[in-house]
């Protein structure tokens, strides 16, 4: 396993393989596993993915406490905004999509997390579709959204509870930037700076979920990192590099997490979960779910 992204991108250059091959090669030496049979769970994790966005662009898909549902289906049929047609606006669809059916307790794939789940499907099936990417194409950006998570994971955490949104949905842009631009046609070094450019525009982003729930904000912070992602897959794509390295960027997500204040990890004790708005609708939502 890699614990440097920019170990893993000197080796993909070295050997002139792109980083999925890289990252497929990798979890077969170190997991015993056939690559058919990665590529095969992959597909598997796709297939999951476009169910869950398919499934919560209906507007059917209401959390128990009521505080999310229903937003995908605005954004996919809802009255024409500047950017009404375009990818960027059926990619904000599909992150809200799968977070709402998250918040429904559907089924999802936890990636990162299950808080930070929407970015990832929404960036890469969003632009697949708006581009004609083939499934396998998709598979191999899976592969290198792998990679990156599992470096991050290594040098800080994806866990809201330990290094607070950043962690979370910062890690998902991070995996979904870096995973896109293969898909794209990016080089391995390209992918390094779009990971950088996204995780970078996130440093600092408190986890603050009203009552405890990963509802709200969390639902509507996918969007955000699903726009950030393609910030930083623009700007790689243009030749844009971002002067401090990935590796670097990870390390100081990791550091901002632990001296995060506790209010502002996970515990509904800081952020918008502890406004007036955000008290008073835990204590409503959390009596309504008694009742029920």
């Amino acid at each position: 396993m890699y614990k440097s992204l920019a170990d893993a991108i000197r080796d993909a250059e070295e050997k002139k393989i792109p980083l999925s091959q890289l990252a497929l090669e990798t979890e077969c030496r170190d997991q015993g596993r056939p690559v058919a049979e990665i590529r095969a769970a992959l597909q598997r994790a796709l297939d999951v993915m476009r169910g869950a966005v398919a499934q919560g662009m209906t507007g059917d898909m209401y959390s128990t406490s009521g505080l999310v549902g229903g937003d995908a289906a605005k954004l996919r049929t809802g009255p024409a905004g500047p950017l009404a047609g375009t990818p960027f606006r059926d990619i904000l669809a599909r992150a809200l999509a799968v977070q709402e059916v998250n918040a429904a307790m559907g089924v999802i794939v936890a990636a990162p997390t299950a808080g930070g789940a929407g970015v990832l499907p929404a960036v890469l099936t969003g632009l697949a579709s708006a581009r004609s990417v083939p499934d396998d194409k998709v598979v191999d950006a899976l592969a290198v959204a792998g990679l990156i998570g599992a470096v991050i994971a290594e040098r800080a955490s994806l866990s809201g509870a330990e290094g607070g949104c950043q962690a979370e949905t910062g890690s998902a842009a991070a995996m979904a930037a870096g995973a896109a631009i293969e898909m794209l046609g990016g080089t391995p070094r390209q992918s390094g700076h779009a990971a950088a450019l996204a995780m970078q525009g996130t440093l600092g982003l408190v986890c603050d979920p009203l009552g405890g729930f990963v509802e709200l904000p969390c639902v509507f912070r996918n969007a955000t990192g699903s726009a950030i992602a393609l910030t930083g897959i623009e700007l790689a794509m243009a030749g844009v590099e971002f002067l401090i390295p990935v590796d670097e960027v990870i390390d100081v997500m990791g550091q901002i997490g632990k001296e995060m204040d506790v209010r502002y990890r996970e515990t509904a004790g800081g952020g918008l979960a502890a406004t007036p708005t955000g008290r008073r609708l835990a204590r409503e939502k959390l009596v309504q779910i008694k009742r029920a």
